[in-house]
This record gives structure tokens, sequence and C-alpha cells, in this order.
């Protein structure tokens, strides 16, 4: 079977009722972050924007903890992988195929402010069944404006950072769970290492670790898998300049850890409970 024929969209970060502080952290690390979004279905966001994928922090207004109870009751931190589809309604076929689906496609949109006038970003969506993947939230997303949410003024970070290269996903049973990721894209297993299991997608990777082995990378900085038995355990962002976010990391001692490691620099984000792993191309 070839690499699969999709690709990461986005990947979320459920920041819940902290997306104005997410966002000054988010900030000082060197992310150009979007205006405040508004959704119609009761959530706020602020995205960075990469090369053809993106970051979301994702969080819910106060008057709006109650008509999202979900997201309230979603864990903190990395809570959604999102894959690009052209054709949400053959994308549910797919689930509906492999017994993976869930809510049916809907759409929704969100105010765009641009420099003369505010528009609607259009998107549909489709889920995944939760009980598949019970680390986060997996769904596809079909972009009917994609022109209003890929802008050149948002795509230019201080940190350097172009691409969101990879998903790490932590699992008790990280070969049956590498299996699905598989099925889900369409993709193959690549297993190079033992408890380390790799699907491709286009220009974009997913990696299934066991406990063991991601603990053993990622060492006090992992977060915890606790007695949940699968979790979104890091992101690997590609950066131009290494250099550039490690010296903003130094600004951010209190709240963030990094440790460096192998070309490579892991930063947690402390009051998100998120590890991010930056990766020099």
């Amino acid at each position: 079977m070839p690499d699969s024929k999709f690709e990461i969209d986005h990947v979320v970060i459920n920041v819940r009722v902290d997306i104005d502080e997410a966002a000054k952290i988010f900030g000082r690390l060197g992310f150009t972050l979007t205006p405040k979004g508004y959704h119609t279905l009761g959530s706020v966001n602020h995205l960075a924007m990469f090369d053809t994928n993106y970051l979301e922090l994702i969080g819910v207004p106060t008057e709006n903890q109650q008509k999202r109870a979900d997201m309230m009751m979603a864990p903190l931190g990395i809570d959604g992988l999102v894959f690009k589809t052209n054709d949400i309604d053959e994308t549910y076929k797919l689930l509906q195929n492999l017994d993976m689906d869930g809510d049916p496609p809907k759409a929704f949109g969100r105010p765009v402010a641009l420099e003369n006038s505010i528009v609607d970003a259009q998107f549909k969506t489709v889920t995944v069944r939760s009980d598949v993947f019970p680390a986060g939230r997996v769904y596809f997303c079909e972009h009917g404006t994609p022109d209003l949410v890929w802008r050149p003024e948002w795509q230019h970070h201080v940190n350097q950072t172009v691409h969101a290269k990879e998903m790490v996903i932590v699992s008790q049973n990280a070969e049956k769970t590498a299996e699905d990721c598989a099925q889900l894209v369409q993709g193959e297993v690549q297993n190079p290492e033992l408890g380390a299991y790799h699907i491709n997608l286009i220009n974009s990777r997913l990696t299934v670790y066991t406990p063991d082995v991601y603990v053993a990378k990622y060492g006090d900085i992992a977060t915890s898998i606790g007695d949940r038995s699968m979790i979104f355990g890091a992101l690997r962002f590609i950066v131009s300049d290494l250099s550039v976010i490690r010296n903003l990391v130094l600004n951010l001692a209190t709240q963030v850890t990094s440790v460096e490691h192998d070309q490579s620099l892991f930063v947690r984000l402390n009051p998100f409970d998120t590890l991010i792993e930056f990766i020099e191309r």
C-alpha cells in the first residue's frame, strides 16, 4: 500500500477558558496568531498558519461553557488531529466502510477580519467515532474558502516555524493503534524500531509510540499517560533556524520547560500540558 493520500490539515491544542493567556504565551514563543475567531458552534480560536497546515488554539468563552461542555470535559492540551479532505461526503463513506464513523458531515463558519471587510470562512467537517482514538478528537476538514485561512500576513513567524510535520500518539496498544491509523488514512505502517510505528502522509507523518519508548525519548518532560489508554503525546514542528526558538524559550522560563536533544528542541508548555518538538529542517 502506498503512502496515504491524506495530509495533516491542522493540529489542535485545547486551552479551555484560557484562550487569552494561551495567545500571550504562544505569541511570546514567536508565533504569529490570527485575530480571535468566533465559531458558530460556540468556541473561539487563534491560528498559527504554516505553509500547508496550521496550529489551532481553541477555547471556550465563559458564557459558552455549558454549550461547549464537550470541550470543557476534553483533556487539556493536544486534543485534536485533523486531516485535509477535498470531499467530505466521500470521506464520510470511507469512515462508514471502516466502521469508524462518528457524527455525519456538518458545515459551519467563522468571521474573518480582512483589511476592509469581514467575511465568513466556510468549513465542512466529519468526525471519527470517539472510542476509536480516545487520545482526543480526530476528524477531517474540507475548506470551502482556503484563501481566507492561508493568508501571507499570517504565515511568517518570528520563531521560524514553517510546518506541522508530525503528530506523536502514545498508546498502551501501540501496534493496534498504528494499524487503525493506517486504515483511517489509507496508508501503511512502518516499524523501523521496536515500540515505534510510523505512517507517512502527504508531507507529514503520524508516529505511534509505546509508553516506554515515548518516556525514553522525552524523559521528564513527557506528558503523563496516567490511566488513559492513549494520548496525543507531542507535536513536531519544522523550523528554519533552531537558534531562534531556543532564545525565545529563555524568556518564558517559568511557563515552559525545554531540553535540547539531537538537533531538536523539546518545549513543554506547562500551563497547557503540551509538548512541542521543534526540528531544524
